[in-house]
């Protein structure tokens, strides 16, 4: 945005969806940076810690529903919650925009189609840092869609957009991520149940070896191949450290970088482990 533009005081069109359990620690600074935009709705499954009152004092719209996966929550949001909106932004509650990334999304919508799909960057934060290198910034993730456009589905335990790359936009403003705003230990469970899920993929044969993609103009197609050619690499979680730590120059992120780069070698370790057990129990046919 220029300097000394006027800035739009009209709301952004867009409806916001925050999935949420058990997130009232996180929920007011996600809801409060998410102000400028339409309207905002929380989807809440089951949470008993008092997240969807804290929404609702927050001036969002809650809307209660359980959740099977992030796909299908989302896309039940997209389907079934009364978006006010044409466009779904899609947030997790330890998300948070910036200013930039709202202007920047204000700026563009206008000229966006239906089949398009927005990504942003998440800048990862610990301990009041943002791990720049450690974290391989830039890693974008599916997050604007049209009410009229593709739908999310799940690849291991995250999800992505059914969608030709041609219809990815990237947005060059980047949101907040602070994965660890719950602690370690809540981080260290949920990792454990995403390297399940991960694994589960993984020994049912659905991780092939791209290799075209490794060289892929789109950023988002290029990680997903060179990810799932790491796994043919031996004594993955070392090289998941040696990569953030001195490949990246995450030693340049300080202590936090460290932790970080330990804990992804120990979530790679539980993948490998996972998947070892897995593959005893079902092998390719």
């Amino acid at each position: 945005m220029a300097e000394g533009a006027a800035v739009s005081s009209e709301p952004i069109p867009v409806s916001v969806v925050v999935l949420c359990r058990n997130e009232a620690a996180n929920l007011p600074r996600c809801l409060a940076a998410a102000r400028a935009c339409r309207e905002t709705i929380v989807v809440d499954d089951g949470s008993d810690d008092g997240s969807p009152a804290v929404a609702a004092a927050a001036g969002a719209r809650v809307a209660a529903h359980p959740m099977e996966s992030f796909a299908a929550q989302r896309n039940w949001a997209m389907a079934a919650a009364g978006l006010r909106c044409d466009w779904a932004l899609h947030l997790d509650a330890d998300e948070a925009l910036t200013p930039e990334a709202l202007a920047e999304i204000r700026a563009r919508l206008p000229a966006l189609t239906p089949d398009r799909v927005g990504f942003l960057a998440r800048r990862v934060m610990l301990d009041g840092r943002w791990l720049r290198r450690s974290a391989d910034y830039p890693v974008f993730v599916a997050r604007l869609v049209h009410r009229a456009g593709p739908r999310f589905a799940m690849r291991g335990h995250g999800e992505t957009v059914e969608a030709p790359p041609e219809s990815a936009v990237y947005f060059q403003e980047p949101m907040l991520h602070f994965p660890f705003s719950r602690g370690w230990d809540d981080w260290r469970a949920r990792h454990r149940r995403y390297a399940a899920a991960e694994a589960a993929r993984l020994a049912s044969c659905g991780a092939g070896a791209p290799w075209r993609d490794a060289l892929s103009p789109d950023p988002a197609r290029r990680r997903r191949a060179w990810r799932a050619l790491s796994y043919r690499l031996p004594g993955r979680p070392l090289l998941r450290f040696l990569y953030g730590y001195v490949f990246r120059a995450g030693f340049l992120d300080g202590r936090p970088g460290f932790r970080f780069c330990r804990a992804m070698a120990w979530y790679e370790a539980l993948i490998d482990a996972e998947l070892r057990r897995r593959k005893r129990e079902t092998p390719c046919a």
